[in-house]
């Protein structure tokens, strides 16, 4: 597996930049410089196009696409510091469409007054929505900004077209243990990184094996473990106090995301209330978009619960708002409130079958006539050709209902939706039932 860090020599005390202590190890070891990097070797080895376009400074806008902890930060770190255009840095987590303007603002005033290129480095871009996304574009396409995105989600989903084609593609791969452990043993012996300290072998292995792939989590934990252990030496147990649960790889660029997500539908749908809630709570733990797992709710109550229990889509929706409304970690009532009664809730597919059987009648009877009696009668003219002939207002009617034809010709009653055999559907449709036979008596 190719590796983030490659060992180097460590540099001597005066070359290496004073870092603060309360700074995360992580962010205090990260490396600055292109030979210091190690890792994704496909993308920074020797010759290849990304190292080329770093070290002649010729880089075009580019996606990093990975999982958490795969080097897409340190990338960026090592362009900023090798670019001879201003480096500006915005997190999608708390800039908005005005921040995005100002900076390409700045961005073309810096270009045409002193002639100096912008990169623009946005941390989990898969977080800007489609008009944040949107005002990047122009600034991108004509030059005036070299984009630099970072994102643990597939761009296809989560990046616009337009930007996603106007950047280049680089996509980044966990890192293998030997890796991981060359992460380790780097912040060991660097002055900014924690010199002091002894890790014992056994405890080396159980920080890699919890790390699983992500340096990051590594690093975090080697800090973790340092500050409880009981003096220079870190044992085993000391790694497992300091992570407190197995650190929950979830890859929401790859299968993962996928695999997961279709579980909780098939568990909310083959009604077992405990694997929903299993499933749910795992994806918040591992940062899935609570956001994604509502609509997913919202979608599942019409298309697996339906008519059965038409409050099925209120709760759902529900849901959502309370989500909006007060967000995390609150919301997470909400959600597995909407999650057991939709898996608790009597399941009908007819809402799906109704809509599959219109999408093939439409195609089937193509530019179907609307019956005269259901046009358009209130311009003027319109009696003159017929249209509203013959209609009867259900509201005139005692009870509300008349028999009339709606369809057009070719589609009969039933033909679309055939109601299914549990919860309410059979009660709402024995009603209709009572109701046509009486009326067509």
């Amino acid at each position: 597996m190719d590796q983030l860090f490659e060992a180097a020599p460590v540099r001597p005390s005066h070359e290496v930049e004073s870092a603060d202590l309360a700074t995360p190890l992580a962010a205090r070891v990260r490396p600055s410089m292109l030979d210091d990097v190690i890792g994704q070797e496909e993308l920074t080895g020797p010759d290849t196009p990304l190292r080329r376009a770093i070290e002649q400074d010729t880089l075009r806008s580019i996606v990093l696409w990975g999982p958490p902890g795969t080097g897409k930060t340190t990338l960026a770190r090592v362009i900023a510091a090798s670019t001879r255009s201003a480096f500006v840095e915005l997190s999608a987590v708390t800039a908005g469409v005005k921040n995005v303007r100002e900076e390409i603002e700045h961005a073309r005033t810096r270009r045409t007054s002193a002639r100096r290129g912008t990169v623009l480095f946005i941390d989990e871009i898969h977080r800007f929505n489609r008009a944040q996304q949107d005002a990047l574009l122009p600034a991108v396409e004509d030059g005036s900004v070299t984009l630099i995105g970072a994102t643990t989600e597939n761009p296809s989903f989560e990046v616009n077209a337009p930007l996603l084609s106007r950047s280049l593609l680089y996509r980044l791969q966990p890192l293998g243990d030997a890796a991981v452990g060359q992460v380790i043993d780097r912040a060991l012996v660097l002055p900014t990184g924690l010199p002091g300290v002894e890790l014992e072998t056994e405890a080396r292995a159980v920080l890699i094996a919890a790390a699983d792939g992500d340096a990051r989590v590594a690093l975090t934990g080697l800090e973790a473990a340092a500050e409880v252990a009981d003096g220079p030496a870190v044992t085993a147990t000391d790694v497992q106090t300091a992570l407190g649960r197995p650190h929950l790889r979830y890859d929401k660029a790859g299968d993962a995301h996928y695999d997961q997500s279709s579980a909780f539908i098939k568990s909310l749908r083959g009604s077992d209330p405990d694997a929903a809630v299993y499933w749910l709570v795992r994806m918040l733990a591992e940062g899935e978009d609570p956001r994604f797992l509502a609509r997913r709710m919202i979608i599942m109550a019409s298309e697996d619960v339906g008519l059965a229990d038409p409050t099925a889509l209120t709760v759902a929706s529900s849901a959502w708002q309370a989500l909006e409304s007060v967000g995390l970690p609150e919301a997470r009532f909400a959600l597995a409130h909407a999650a057991l009664y939709l898996a608790l809730a009597p399941k009908s597919n007819s809402i799906a079958v109704a809509l599959a059987n219109a999408d093939r009648a439409v195609e089937r009877l193509g530019n179907a006539e609307v019956p005269a009696h259901l046009r358009d009668a209130h311009y003027k003219g319109a009696q003159r050709l017929g249209h509203g002939a013959g209609y009867r207002y259900p509201h005139d009617d005692p009870s509300g209902w008349v028999g009339q034809r709606y369809a057009p010709d070719g589609l009969e009653h039933g033909d679309l939706y055939r109601p299914g055999s549990h919860g309410l559907e059979p009660e709402l449709q024995a009603w209709y039932t009572r109701e046509a036979a009486a009326r067509a008596e």
